[in-house]
């Protein structure tokens, strides 16, 4: 009788070893022990036992197996496109799982970083945000923000402002007025209303890291404008946090030349009055000819060269008799 007992506990003791809770503590242990390859191995045993396994737990523990083999196809084993067979059975065969809201969402990242699939990971987030997970706010401005990948500007902004109404307190809001304001900028007739979201983000927000970010834009949509002077105004502001301040001082020297380039000259204008280095004709050095050379003088033109006249006939009027000098001409 002991032998029979015996026999029947190493049975028993073989059947818990082969059942799929014992696979799946040997492929997590196997991921620790960075043996991907006899993790997978361990998955795929475990699956193979739940296709024959009815029990109520089934399906938590075949969602883990999946959600497992999925994770590593995707992030040790390199294998993107296995990974994505893998979660989008997951997400067939258990959509109401735990596991399957975070599995959707490495598949909507991999459609989108791996494959440039843009729309096939809006469809994924979409999907999650029905759900209403906890991070819902992100979601919705990821959402959003892959629109404008798109160049779909019209969608991206109606998204961007649901994030702001519906999530009004989360910590996405500046992040969704900012994405609005560009959006619109980027529309046919609606930058008055860019700039009116710019500066709602400039108001609620004045210590948000997009601060600098927004002013160069708010800037940008004043230049267009034809308001330059705001927009260096707005441009100088931004120089003191922004992450690139030569990328924001160049476009203030750029528009500041354009002033210059389009402002007509006066007469009596500070900044040309005295540039006498660009009349080298008219100049001499004070001391010259004395082994010195002092500062910069202008020399008085003669009457030929008052009116126009060329060097060559200022140097003959220099050489006529004073009598011979032509008389000027009256009106």
């Amino acid at each position: 009788m002991r032998w029979l007992a015996f026999i029947a506990l190493l049975a028993m003791s073989a059947c818990r070893k082969d059942d799929p809770p014992t696979h799946l503590e040997r492929a997590r242990t196997a991921q620790f022990l960075q043996k991907p390859d006899l993790a997978i191995a361990e998955y795929k045993l475990a699956l193979d036992l739940l296709e024959r396994d009815a029990s109520p737990q089934s399906n938590l523990y075949r969602a883990r197996a999946l959600r497992g083999a999925a994770d590593l196809y995707a992030f040790q084993l390199n294998d993107p496109k296995r990974a994505i067979e893998v979660y989008r059975e997951l997400i067939t065969v258990c959509p109401e799982a735990p596991e399957t809201l975070e599995g959707r969402l490495h598949l909507a990242g991999l459609l989108w970083h791996q494959f440039r699939d843009l729309r096939g990971a809006i469809a994924e987030y979409t999907s999650a945000l029905a759900r209403n997970p906890p991070q819902s706010a992100e979601l919705s401005f990821t959402v959003a923000k892959l629109y404008f990948e798109l160049q779909d500007y019209e969608q991206c902004e109606l998204e961007a402002r649901k994030v702001s109404q519906k999530y009004e307190t989360s910590a996405w809001v500046d992040d969704a007025l900012y994405l609005r304001g560009q959006a619109l900028a980027m529309m046919e007739g609606r930058k008055p209303e860019a700039q009116r979201v710019f500066d709602d983000l400039l108001e609620r927000f004045p210590d948000s890291e997009l601060r600098a970010h927004a002013l160069v834009e708010l800037g940008r949509l004043k230049a267009d404008a034809g308001d330059p002077e705001r927009a260096i105004e707005l441009w100088v502001d931004a120089l003191k946090t922004h992450p690139t301040p030569q990328a924001v001082q160049q476009q203030i020297s750029l528009v500041r030349g354009r002033l210059r380039a389009t402002t007509p000259k006066t007469i009596g204008d500070a900044t040309t009055a005295f540039d006498w280095d660009k009349y080298p004709v008219y100049e001499r050095r004070d001391g010259e000819g004395e082994g010195g050379a002092g500062k910069v003088v202008p020399v008085p033109k003669t009457s030929a060269e008052a009116v126009g006249g060329t060097a060559e006939e200022a140097e003959r009027e220099s050489t006529m008799p004073a009598e011979t000098v032509p008389p000027p001409q009256g009106p």
